[in-house]
């Protein structure tokens, strides 16, 4: 078997759905005697236990360790079949040819052990409190969790993802270091794509404490760590938003709830800094 596509997700069975559908051996180019997929699901409620074998029965479920999405890929993985394995997101849609595609790739590029493929957001953004990663560089260079291919042996030769990432911020980061550390090239490709809608943030909250991963990154790589620079990241990445709109005159509620959104997010951060600085260094 060539591939083992695994998708993470705990509890957004409608976004689940969707994914699944697109990678269905129904609709997928490349033969269903290619592949596999497997979902492992680190919901509290198991909540695509049932519906994956209603709608979906070549489809293997598998419950998740509830340790973050770096342990669940892992625990994908330790049951994958295929030489190659395909990461994707639950709240992705890859494109009906995006195995066919990797299949091809790898047959052309020996040697290449990693492929990136594109992420590409469904449509324009309708405002500031919306959210969707985008990868369509020409050279890539990010790696992001939701599109990429890796032979199963150099996925077992780096251990797959650090466990120590509880949190869905900069897992994936710390596997591209680790695989470029080794001189393994990653080659990036426009061809194998999938579609990411956009997500709408209700809270800072979240995004305050997945910035814990941060502090950890930083720490394991021997990088300083301070909490005016992250402040000051986190609040441009912010502005930048809502300013595009306000500079476009597409003014909404929207934009005061993307300031509420970007107070909790500073506001986390500063009162949990030192006790995560202690935690890693």
């Amino acid at each position: 078997m060539l591939f083992t596509v695994i998708i993470p997700t705990c509890n957004r069975n409608e976004q689940l759905e969707n994914c699944l559908y697109k990678i269905d051996p129904e609709r997928q180019s490349l033969s269903s005697s290619e592949y596999e997929v497997i979902v492992t699901d680190d919901g509290h409620a198991n909540q695509a236990e049932k519906m994956i074998p209603e709608k979906f029965p070549s489809i293997k479920w598998i419950a998740g360790p509830k340790k973050g999405p770096a342990a669940n890929r892992n625990n994908g993985a330790k049951i994958a079949r295929g030489k190659w394995l395909v990461f994707l997101d639950d709240d992705c849609l890859p494109n009906e040819d995006i195995l066919e595609n990797y299949s091809q790739l790898i047959t052309s590029n020996p040697g290449i052990r990693v492929f990136e493929g594109g992420i590409e957001r469904e449509g324009n953004m309708k405002s500031p409190i919306y959210k969707a990663p985008g990868n369509t560089r020409t050279n890539g260079g990010f790696l992001l969790s939701c599109n990429f291919a890796i032979e199963r042996a150099l996925f077992d030769e780096l251990n797959g993802f650090d466990e120590n990432f509880k949190y869905p911020h900069l897992e994936d980061y710390d596997l591209r270091d680790r695989i470029l550390a080794i001189n393994e090239p990653i080659l990036f490709t426009l061809e194998a794509k999938v579609v990411h809608p956009w997500r709408i943030m209700k809270s800072g909250i979240k995004l305050g404490h997945f910035e814990e991963m941060s502090i950890y990154y930083n720490a394991k790589n021997g990088n300083p760590s301070a909490l005016l620079p992250l402040l000051k990241c986190i609040t441009i990445s912010h502005l930048l938003k809502i300013g595009w709109f306000v500079k476009h005159l597409k003014l909404s509620a929207d934009i005061l709830t993307a300031f509420k959104i970007m107070f909790q997010h500073l506001a986390i951060v500063g009162l949990n800094f030192n006790k995560w600085e202690k935690k890693y260094y």
